[in-house]
């Protein structure tokens, strides 16, 4: 099959599919800078509109399943505007930072519309969907907090197609930033997976050890360098095994596999980590059955990292949101 630039074949990689890394669209990046084009596109009512507000977008359900609700260029509230991509016959999808407002289904009680976020609703979205909403609510995010020039404080400009915003006092240009963040599948000898729960969350919450990249750090140091800092455990062998966006508000993670020398002791400081400890694959999943264990949720790639030592598929245990 072949994959269009900028989009991502679900289910590649040793994880398989991510639910935030999907999409079927091109990113259309050589229009980004074309203005006539991005103003034709928007004119064309065959062009579908995303309104994303504070993370949330709207969503339709009539029990089956859930998909965003799209409008024309005309229906589309007043915001910041940025081009999403291109679909089957040259379809143009843009994004809107604004107010989500009221939307008329034209169908008698059937539907159920409202809004949600990506992480409630990112896993069970179309590939189409799943991809759109994560691009979005990343853009809208960034145009929401990044309103000013960090040289100047001057209110900076969009370009057309919203992939940057310009100064118009001395002329500089900025991007979108991201936050590289490494998560880990970290295994011991025994083949035993180490999860741990961070101090904030509730008693039966646990996932696997994740951490910022510091600047002048390779993404490999990183790995060994949390899995340290959070546990004390000291870990070699480190294998990447993939990547998907989370931003909330604007992550990219890293995932990898490290491996635990034999013999060593978990040491947490109960204020960032509330505990760790090493579960083999028969003690996990009892712990998950009887309600003593949450995992992550389906859209995270802590998820993935979990089932993929697991070697398949989890139930989500007691409810409870676990992050990344």
């Amino acid at each position: 099959m072949s994959v269009l630039p900028g989009t991502q074949e679900s289910g590649a990689g040793p994880l398989g599919r991510l639910a935030l890394a999907r999409s079927t669209l091109d990113r259309a990046t050589d229009r980004r800078a074309d203005a006539g084009w991005v103003e034709a596109a928007w004119a064309d009512p065959r062009t579908r509109v995303l309104v994303v507000s504070d993370s949330q977008a709207l969503v339709r359900s009539d029990g089956s399943r859930p998909e965003l609700v799209l409008l024309s260029p005309a229906d589309a509230p007043e915001g910041t505007r940025f081009l999403l991509g291109v679909g089957d016959e040259g379809v143009a999808y843009f994004g809107v930072s604004g107010v989500l407002g009221t939307v008329t289904t034209g169908r008698s009680g059937d539907d159920v519309i409202k809004p949600m976020s990506l992480r409630q609703v990112g896993a069970v979205l179309s590939d189409r969907d799943s991809g759109l909403l994560t691009h979005a609510v990343a853009l809208a995010y960034w145009h929401d907090t990044h309103t000013h020039c960090p040289r100047c404080g001057t209110p900076t400009v969009p370009a057309p197609a919203g992939h940057l915003t310009t100064c118009p006092a001395d002329r500089t240009e900025h991007f979108p930033r991201l936050d590289p963040a490494v998560i880990m599948l970290v295994t011991d000898p025994d083949d035993r997976c180490l999860l741990a729960r961070n101090a904030a969350w509730p008693q039966r919450r646990m996932s696997v050890l994740a951490g910022f990249v510091e600047p002048g750090e390779s993404i490999e140091q990183a790995v060994a360098r949390e899995v340290f800092e959070e546990t004390a455990i000291t870990v070699g062998q480190i294998r990447y095994l993939g990547s998907q966006p989370w931003p909330m508000p604007r992550s990219l993670m890293l995932g990898f596999q490290a491996v635990a020398a034999a013999g060593q002791r978990i040491v947490v400081d109960r204020q960032e980590i509330g505990e760790a400890r090493w579960f083999s694959r028969a003690e996990l999943r009892a712990s998950i059955d009887d309600g003593e264990l949450a995992v992550a949720p389906s859209s995270s790639i802590a998820r993935r990292l979990i089932e993929y030592w697991y070697g398949a598929g989890l139930p989500d245990g007691p409810r409870g949101r676990v992050s990344r």
